[in-house]
């Protein structure tokens, strides 16, 4: 496996891809295609600084304005999910980098994989949501999926000192605890959108910022570890760790324990998922462990924050499970931050969501797409709200 050098960044006008495109000029790779949603005016400005070959936006009112700014430009301006797919197969590139946030990245995912790219997977759902297809696909087409998440990245650098299999014990995902570390389900009966949203360590868009706060992004993290590492889910365990310097943990069956540790920057797992299998000066700034006097460890509170256990059952049960949970998170954090719904309906609709949905074994992306639509829809019907 080489090093990038020519990239399509989906998602480039979010938190991971605006710092992909910083690694991008410290490393001096070439940038091909953009996406954005509906971000004219940053991407445009990423259009005019990088020079892609195409790039497109989902929505398609905000692609015919783009297409109007930049028409003195050569870069060819391409419009909702096919565009984007069309960007994520791009012929020049060798990586796609795909930042997407939700379930929107998992066919850009799977036509990249299709193209034969070098995946760089910042999209947890893409794996939450189509497990066995996409790594079944990315088998078949000879494709490696790096993860671009911290918590997946450090165990992915972890695993490197692994000779075989048989020798890791268990995966140990670490968490931040979110804004609410050590509230009760009573305390948090009324907490707002603005107050789920301050993030103690991490800078994210805010549909991952909410999903820390209720930590199903922790949940999430654990369906993905399933499949980017191929573990069973008792094999994963989470600890709360609130100083985000150990990213995570493997343990292996002598019982030593091997942590990956950084300062909280996103800039060094997007750059180790470019440049793999080699290292290179990265733009973070130096961990100083006697700045950090003191790292702390906690046990998750799974009676409060009951999305860890609500995705682990998903999980092991298998099939479409963890695609409803996806789906259903993904519209009732919708509607919390549009102040529908109350911050505790969170969990218990996605619970819902997963008792109530239909499954199967065997599928293939309509299965997982009518998954998620239905899923939507419970949480709609059950909140009355369409």
């Amino acid at each position: 496996m080489c090093e990038t050098k020519k990239l399509s960044i989906l998602g480039s006008t979010g938190s991971i891809g605006t710092q992909a495109l910083d690694v991008c000029d410290k490393r001096g790779y070439e940038v091909v295609a953009l996406t954005a949603n509906s971000n004219v005016e940053l991407l445009e400005k990423q259009i005019r600084k990088y020079k892609p070959s195409m790039a497109a936006l989902v929505d398609e009112k905000a692609a015919a304005e783009l297409k109007k700014r930049v028409s003195d430009t050569k870069t060819r301006i391409l419009s909702g999910l096919e565009g984007v797919c069309e960007c994520s197969m791009a012929k020049e590139a060798d990586t796609v980098l795909n930042s997407i946030v939700g379930m929107a990245g998992l066919e850009p995912t799977l036509a990249a994989i299709k193209s034969k790219k070098k995946i760089a997977l910042a999209n947890k759902e893409t794996l939450v949501a189509g497990g066995r297809l996409v790594t079944k696909t990315a088998e078949e087409y000879g494709v490696s999926i790096l993860p671009v998440d911290s918590e997946h990245s450090a165990i992915f650098q972890c695993l490197e000192s692994m000779n075989k299999k048989e020798e890791l014990k268990s995966i140990i995902l670490t968490a931040s605890g979110g804004p609410f570390f050590g509230k009760t389900a009573e305390e948090l009966k009324n907490v707002t959108v603005k107050e789920a949203l301050k993030h103690p360590n991490w800078s994210m868009g805010a549909k991952i910022t909410i999903d820390s706060a209720t930590m199903m992004n922790k949940g999430l993290e654990l369906i993905e570890a399933v499949w980017l590492f191929d573990v069973k889910p008792c094999d994963v365990d989470i600890v709360v760790h609130r100083e985000s310097i150990v990213h995570s943990l493997i343990e292996y069956v002598d019982n030593s324990v091997i942590a990956q540790l950084g300062v909280p920057d996103m800039r060094i797992p997007i750059q180790y998922a470019l440049t793999y299998p080699e290292r290179f000066p990265s733009p973070v700034r130096k961990l100083s462990l006697s700045e950090f006097s003191t790292l702390s460890f906690y046990k998750p509170d799974y009676k409060t924050f009951r999305c860890i256990n609500i995705c682990r059952n998903a999980i092991e049960k298998g099939g479409l499970y963890p695609a409803i949970a996806n789906g259903a998170n993904e519209r009732a954090n919708e509607l919390f931050r549009q102040g529908k719904i109350g911050f505790l309906e969170i969990a218990q609709l996605v619970e819902a969501a997963v008792n109530n949905g239909k499954s199967k074994e065997d599928y293939g992306l309509s299965d997982v797409l009518e998954a998620d639509r239905n899923a939507r829809l419970y949480v709609s019907e059950a909140v009355g709200i369409f």
